[in-house]
């Protein structure tokens, strides 16, 4: 399942963890050893790129994280690197193995402090505070003229179709970091509602808010399943931390009345500005408000995070969950468990009032990153490296070594005569490859495939194959609504490390819009409280990080 998702908030909390010590200087450096040349007149690094393998081999520095070797392996000697020396003539040296995601920002912090030199190709998870800090320290170069030179078609596409992918990358007009590729349109958020509920009451897919608020009080009020009504709270949401998030989210209600809360939306006239203070947010509260008193929404919301909401839905005591296509990979086995014959089904997002609708879209199609050391011997190596990943084993062909996974004995086998990756017939079954870029994936890949056999149609490549045999109808459905509707999503288009303002101000004006919100939806505040909370927003540090957003905004895109 895709969990592409880092909110704001995390953004600007690791915005405090800045170390003083990191240098504010801007890099500028290039890579300007002088490459070999072949009798030719081609440089050795673009002889080994055109046969896609080095020979003699070469010996690169990168940043692999943690893996759990099987089979006999060990970090220094496993199937994965033994295949990276036999296919393209590369071998690791002094290569970082950290213990953890979390260890492994802070050892990059401390060795940017202290000037420590990196490894050729470094790893950088989707942090823009990070991102920068690596830029600061003037250890890695532009990829620009890199990328230009040598990524493939499918790594060059994706990024003229989703330009905005660069925005965090970018500095003084220069790009600095290689996108790492992700399966797109994996989390936008659809209504999981009770199946078996809807076919009991003979209701119809909700098309409104108001559709939808007659299904929440037939199945609280008039319950299939006999239970009381004071045991039944139809809308599975969270209001713990964030309600823009990743399951039990209330993007699709702000949406509806033309906003999307707790991100940075483009207004009428291409500016940036934040969704929670737009005048839609104050309708969408309302309705939150009428929907507590009316007992849709559970008391113990505000306590519970994304995991935790979704469990009164698994209980059986809740009959609609916003969530993304992969709910039938999870939570919703749990509910086929706890409840004799329960149904679920993905519906669309429904209409506001005024016929508006939205989503949040905040998956450009990108994971992580790789930044290039501007000591690198062999910068172009990396681009060897992912480009066959990605023309190769990311979708392979039938007959194709990769045509049943990336390595036999490991996660595919041929068990009693036949191939398999069923990892559940394979003893010991391992697909935790230390891949240098992570796993490689197509972006669009994913949903197209899925979209294909919603409409009955039969796989026919290995990954369609693999898709129609470990994704269930359910969630190939699902899939399908999601690309019937991507005109209404609405993009985070603030992407940067957090701007001064936000440093010192965001975490005082977030827990401000928390509680305000909460406060109205439980009633403890008068809808009306929202214009103050507006108007107080802007006085302390609103306008300000409006202004300063916008700015990166311009800068990132100017042309």
């Amino acid at each position: 399942m895709g969990k592409f998702r880092k909110s704001l908030l995390l953004v600007l909390v690791s915005a405090l963890l800045v170390i003083s010590a990191c240098s504010s200087k801007t890099n500028e450096t290039t890579n300007t050893a002088e490459p070999q040349k072949n009798t030719e007149g081609k440089s050795a690094a673009d002889t080994a790129f055109e046969k896609g393998k080095y020979d003699p081999p070469i010996e690169i520095s990168s940043v692999l994280m943690p893996r759990e070797y099987k089979k006999g392996d060990t970090k220094e000697n496993n199937v994965h690197d033994r295949w990276m020396l036999e296919t393209f003539g590369i071998k690791h040296k002094d290569t970082w193995y950290p213990a953890g995601e979390s260890q492994y920002r802070q050892k990059l912090q401390l060795a940017i402090s202290s000037g420590e030199k990196l490894p050729d190709f470094v790893y950088v998870p989707t942090d823009p505070v990070l991102t920068n800090q690596l830029i600061d320290s003037g250890q890695f170069i532009p990829i620009d003229e890199l990328f230009e030179k040598y990524a493939n078609k499918t790594w060059k596409d994706h990024t003229t179709q989703h330009p905005e992918l660069w925005y965090p990358f970018t500095r003084d007009g220069k790009k600095y970091n290689l996108p790492i590729l992700e399966y797109t349109d994996n989390d936008d958020t659809l209504l999981w509602l009770r199946e078996d509920w809807m076919e009991k009451l003979n209701l119809q897919a909700p098309k409104t808010i108001a559709d939808l608020e007659n299904i929440m009080d037939k199945f609280k009020n008039q319950n299939p399943d006999g239970l009381a009504p004071n045991k039944v709270y139809p809308l599975a949401i969270s209001l713990k931390s964030n309600t823009n998030t990743w399951m039990g989210s209330l993007d699709w209600l702000f949406g509806a009345y033309g906003t999307i809360e707790e991100q940075w939306n483009k207004d009428a006239n291409g500016n940036l500005e934040y969704g929670s203070v737009n005048p839609g947010a104050k309708q969408a509260l309302a309705k939150l408000n009428e929907w507590m008193d009316k007992g849709y929404i559970h008391a113990d919301a505000a306590l519970w995070d994304e995991g935790k909401s979704a469990e009164i839905w698994t209980r059986g005591e809740a009959g609609v969950l916003p969530g993304a296509n992969w709910v039938p990979d999870w939570p919703a086995p749990d509910l086929l468990k706890n409840v004799k014959g329960a149904k679920y089904k993905a519906y669309p997002v429904p209409a506001g009032p005024d016929g508006k609708m939205g989503t949040k879209w905040q998956n450009s199609g990108v994971n992580s990153s790789i930044m290039i050391n501007k000591d690198a011997k062999h910068p172009e190596a990396i681009f060897v490296y992912y480009n066959y990943l990605l023309d190769n084993v990311a979708n392979p062909t039938a007959g194709s070594p990769y045509e049943y996974g990336f390595a036999k004995g490991y996660d595919w086998d041929v068990i009693d005569g036949q191939p398999t990756n069923d990892k559940e017939k394979i003893k010991d079954f391992f697909d935790n490859f230390p891949y240098l870029s992570g796993r490689a994936r197509i972006p669009e890949l994913y949903m197209k495939t899925l979209v294909k056999l919603a409409d009955g149609n039969k796989p026919e490549t290995p990954y369609e194959k693999q898709m129609a045999t470990f994704r269930k109808p359910e969630n190939w459905y699902a899939a399908k609504i999601v690309m019937s509707q991507l005109d209404i999503r609405k993009q985070n288009y603030f992407t940067g490390a957090a701007t001064p303002t936000m440093i010192t101000k965001w975490t005082l004006l977030h827990q401000s819009e928390l509680e305000t919100f909460n406060k109205i939806i439980y009633g403890k505040l008068p809808v009306d409280a929202y214009d103050q909370f507006v108007t107080s927003w802007k006085a302390n540090g609103g306008d300000q990080i409006t202004k300063e957003v916008n700015d990166w905004f311009k800068s990132v895109t100017a042309q």
